[in-house]
């Protein structure tokens, strides 16, 4: 017997020192200005789930759509929670919260522009009028793709080499069609597709601006106008020195230096035959670039920089390859996170924050 209430009794202490085991709560959950949860699996696997809005604590608004499965402005939560306390509406959507009337009313609505910045691995987006932001926040993209197919076709080989005798099949070949795109690729491209789709769904959307890339990989791969002086207007040098600050992180590709003024370096300088191309450049701290002179990165003791030149990016070879299919598909004007940066800059405006 006293066995058994030895067995009953529950020992709640846990030591200091025992390893902490992370639950499905986890405190970025429970976080107001948290976007997105990197790393968070779902049943459904969807992006969508990952829709939050980064207006916590702010003016925050709560879509509304009709009866009718349409549209309207947003409305306040606390009209909102009115309606749902009246039955006058329901919940449509949990993620983002939408409610769905159900009485009719007027449907005067303000023009509503959706701004999406496309990415490899995440997708930010911003809803605004001529007055607020009514929604915004960040989807995180799947990566697993490549590594799910690779492991896909290891067991269908596995599979195949148990088989001692397998007919060959003529049409058993990769479709190569014209606009066909990776498995990986297209997976980003439908994502970028379903968001905005969803987000059209809850706001009366009349405008949409893609991101497609902070710069424009064509024009750098084009020896005739990837030099630094082939923009002679206001945004002389922000493609390039865009280009390169996200290709090499941010950090003096010497020293590794971060948070101090960079420059834009010549591997082999101009004085030696050395070109504007992107291959011949780097980012370096003014101390660095004084210090290498008119040498080149191998007399300087870097070798290694060089590699690092020629070595395309594959998130911006990713926007290359989908942004004009993402354009043409939803209908939406396209710009460059060079020219977004050029007018936060002349408007003081932070990165967060909505132009």
């Amino acid at each position: 017997m006293k066995e058994k209430q030895k067995l009953d009794r529950r020992d709640t202490y846990t030591p200091t020192d025992a390893p902490q085991v992370r639950g499905n709560c986890d405190h970025t959950l429970n976080r107001e200005e948290t976007l997105s949860v990197h790393g968070l699996k779902t049943p459904s696997n969807n992006p969508n789930v990952d829709l939050q809005s980064g207006m916590a604590g702010q003016d925050l608004r709560v879509p509304v759509i009709n009866m009718r499965d349409e549209p309207l402005m947003p409305t306040t939560p606390g009209k909102a929670r009115k309606l749902l306390k009246g039955k006058k509406a329901k919940v449509a959507f949990s993620n983002p919260f939408t409610i769905q009337l159900l009485y009719a009313t007027g449907e005067t609505k303000q023009p509503v522009t959706l701004g999406i910045d496309a990415g490899y691995k995440h997708i930010g987006f911003s809803a605004v009028t001529e007055k607020r932001e009514l929604i915004s926040g960040e989807a995180v993209i799947r990566t697993d793709i490549p590594k799910l197919n690779k492991e896909k076709s290891m067991y269908r080989r596995n599979r195949r080499n148990k088989l001692w005798y397998r007919k060959p099949r003529f049409m058993n070949r990769g479709n190569k069609k014209k606009g066909w795109l990776a498995p990986s690729i297209d997976h980003k491209l439908q994502t970028h597709i379903r968001l905005i789709e969803k987000l059209k769904k809850i706001l009366p959307i009349s405008d949409i601006i893609i991101e497609v890339a902070s710069f424009d990989q064509q024009k750098m791969k084009n020896p005739e106008i990837s030099g630094i002086e082939y923009q002679q207007g206001e945004l002389q040098g922000y493609e390039i020195r865009e280009y390169l600050l996200e290709k090499f992180h941010h950090i003096c590709v010497y020293c590794s230096k971060t948070g101090v003024p960079l420059e834009i370096e010549h591997l082999t300088p101009r004085s030696r035959g050395g070109s504007n191309t992107v291959d011949n450049l780097a980012i370096s701290c003014h101390d660095c670039n004084q210090k290498k002179n008119n040498l080149t990165a191998e007399e300087f003791g870097y070798p290694e920089v060089r590699k690092s030149a020629l070595i395309t990016m594959r998130d911006a070879a990713f926007m290359n390859t989908v942004r004009w299919k993402l354009t043409q598909l939803t209908g939406a004007d396209h710009t460059f996170g060079y020219i977004t940066k050029k007018n936060r800059i002349s408007l003081g405006l932070d990165k967060g924050d909505p132009l």
